[in-house]
């Protein structure tokens, strides 16, 4: 159970290091294994190298030894991927999530070369994440059995759609996340061993839990929890402004943060839209 974590910010527009640390002890505290940092709900587009790396001992020194964390280091641009990778690796870390160039379309090969080059640069472990929503391009399966042969090449945030390429995926030695909370339950029953969540802001305890009653061969009672959560995982997922904005709003209900702040292009929930995170918090029994 891995949540990819939201940053705060001041009213200055400033990363809020105190606020950051604080969501990484919630999460944490609440049912998460591991905090993936500096990802799309961290707002990594918006973040600075410098910022990134006090973002990273931030999280890395409220953690401590009690989760794995994941420094997110995926850009458009391989030599600044490479970049924070090494930073990355400086601050102690342990892995970092790879996202496939956006934007700029590489191909295949191009998709290949990335991985490869930034996989080389240091010793750590290394999840791809595959999200053709955000970047344009899915992973293409010969790429996934070309990167499968990188000695640190281990892992794969799943956020495609489909679960079905799972079984693939696990064949080549991937461990498969599904990168889609809706879609948790599909991913573990095709051979997922786990989640990188956003809803884990507010439900990592019981995201957590539907994992667990699954690995222990009840995927009825796994089920059920999931039923519960379900108006949750809407309220949060279901706005056109979703992920770092719907993320800080829960925190902020929960008292985890004093604010809902985002780095534009981003723009906070209004009023409605948290009076509607606010009901499906209550009905999951959460606020």
């Amino acid at each position: 159970m891995l949540t990819a974590m939201a940053t705060a910010f001041h009213d200055d527009g400033t990363v809020d290091l105190d606020g950051t640390a604080a969501i990484a002890r919630h999460l944490v505290e609440h049912g998460n294994e591991g905090v993936v940092v500096s990802g799309t709900t961290g707002e990594s587009p918006t973040t600075t190298v410098p910022e990134d790396t006090e973002i990273l001992r931030a999280v890395k020194d409220a953690v401590g030894d009690r989760a794995t964390v994941i420094a997110g280091v995926g850009t458009n641009a391989t030599a600044h991927s490479i970049e924070l990778a090494v930073q990355a690796e400086k601050v102690g870390v342990d892995a970092v999530l790879l996202v496939t160039p956006y934007y700029n379309k590489p191909g295949p090969a191009g998709t290949l070369h990335h991985f490869t080059e930034v996989a080389h640069a240091t010793a750590l472990p290394v999840m791809l994440y595959d999200v053709p929503g955000r970047t344009g391009q899915a992973i293409a399966m010969e790429t996934y059995e070309a990167a499968s042969r990188l000695d640190t090449v281990t892992s794969v945030k799943h956020a495609t759609g489909n679960p079905l390429d799972s079984i693939a995926l696990r064949d080549l030695g991937y461990a498969v996340y599904s990168g889609d909370d809706a879609l948790l339950l599909g991913y573990l029953a095709h051979g997922g061993c786990g989640l990188v969540s956003v809803v884990g802001h507010a439900a990592g305890s019981q995201l957590r839990q539907v994992i667990e009653q699954y690995d222990a061969d009840d995927p009825a009672a796994a089920l059920a929890s999931f039923a519960r959560i379900v108006p949750l995982i809407n309220a949060v997922m279901g706005v056109p402004n979703y992920g770092a904005t719907t993320a800080k709003a829960a925190l902020e209900l929960l008292g985890v943060l004093d604010n809902r702040r985002v780095r534009g292009p981003l723009v906070p929930l209004d009023d409605e839209e948290v009076g509607a995170l606010r009901i499906a918090l209550e009905e999951a029994g959460i606020l």
